[in-house]
């Protein structure tokens, strides 16, 4: 008996552009586990290296807030995008990330038990919003930056409202140089976050599990190259650099030019600026990166949050 149905062959061939059966051998070899013939299609160079979370499957929110030297990036979801464009929704999102700008840490569930403008707390307006709207709604994730001197700058792809939309982004730019002038920096340097989907601000902070996983993927395709092994070792790590190249935002060739290195933009703003200028930090949330929609018995969610 098959380990995977149709609907997994679909799901695997939007995730890499595969053929159907190319598809079914994937999945066959992999038992059913869909990350697993994720890597194996790779590795025969049939699918496209994709980000997972560069596929957008909840609905809701990202909210933005800025105050001083401090910024924070917020995230609810909810089910449908009917809901995202509800005032009642849209102001509990911009509240809440108002009041996140008051925490001192990056937890949800802190967040979630901080006082709420209206009165309760995070959390009581949550389930009153799941009750009154009849749609289950998340708090999802937070982060926060900040710079001693120097500025955040926001920025919003997709707004759907002020200080809302469907991709947030915050800069944070040190420096003692023209207040002005780093905004704009900063405002090119968050289009170019948006668009580019940097994994890490360097290489060094890559996370070591997928960078494993690419090792592996690159070991398997130099495997199969029959070269010797001393170059297939050289292929390998040779992949591994090209994929912390051009995932970690300050090797990132600036999407606006084509051709210099993040690095190297952010070093030349200082003459402009009039000081030295260092992107010490950046946030960019996607709605919905790295979750899947699952089928819900919302209406049971509803009933249950409203019996308390």
């Amino acid at each position: 008996m098959a380990a995977f149905t149709a609907a997994d062959v679909k799901a695997l061939r939007e995730k890499t552009g595969a053929g159907m059966m190319d598809a079914k051998k994937a999945l066959e070899g992999a038992n059913g586990d869909i990350e697993a013939a994720v890597d194996a299609l790779r590795a025969k160079g049939l699918a496209t290296a994709q980000k997972k979370s560069s596929r957008t499957a909840a609905e809701g929110l990202v909210g933005v807030a800025v105050e001083g030297t401090k910024g924070v990036a917020v995230e609810v979801n909810s089910e449908t995008d009917f809901v995202a464009k509800n005032d009642k929704f849209q102001d509990f999102v911009r509240k809440t990330t108002q009041v996140a700008l008051g925490t001192s840490s990056d937890d949800v569930d802190a967040l979630k038990a901080s006082a709420y403008p209206d009165g309760g707390t995070v959390a009581d307006k949550l389930t009153d919003n799941v009750a009154t709207i009849g749609e289950n709604q998340q708090v999802r994730r937070m982060k926060t930056v900040s710079v001693t001197n120097g500025v955040i700058v926001p920025y919003l792809h997709n707004a759907v409202a002020p200080d809302l939309g469907k991709i947030g982004v915050l800069v944070a730019l040190e420096s003692e140089g023209d207040a002005a002038k780093l905004e704009e920096l900063g405002k090119k340097l968050a289009m170019h976050i948006a668009a580019a989907f940097p994994q890490a601000l360097t290489a060094e902070g890559l996370d070591a599990d997928v960078i494993e996983r690419e090792r592996a993927i690159a070991k398997e395709k130099a495997a199969e190259s029959g070269k010797p092994e001393n170059v297939q070792e050289k292929m390998v790590e040779g992949a591994i650099a090209k994929y912390a190249k051009e995932n970690a935002l300050l090797s990132q060739v600036f999407v606006m030019d084509n051709k210099t290195p993040i690095a190297q933009v952010v070093e030349a703003a200082g003459k402009d600026v009039g000081a030295k200028v260092e992107l010490v930090d950046y946030v960019r949330f996607q709605l919905g990166e790295g979750i899947e929609k699952e089928e819900t018995d919302f209406a049971a969610e509803v009933a249950a949050a409203v019996a308390g």
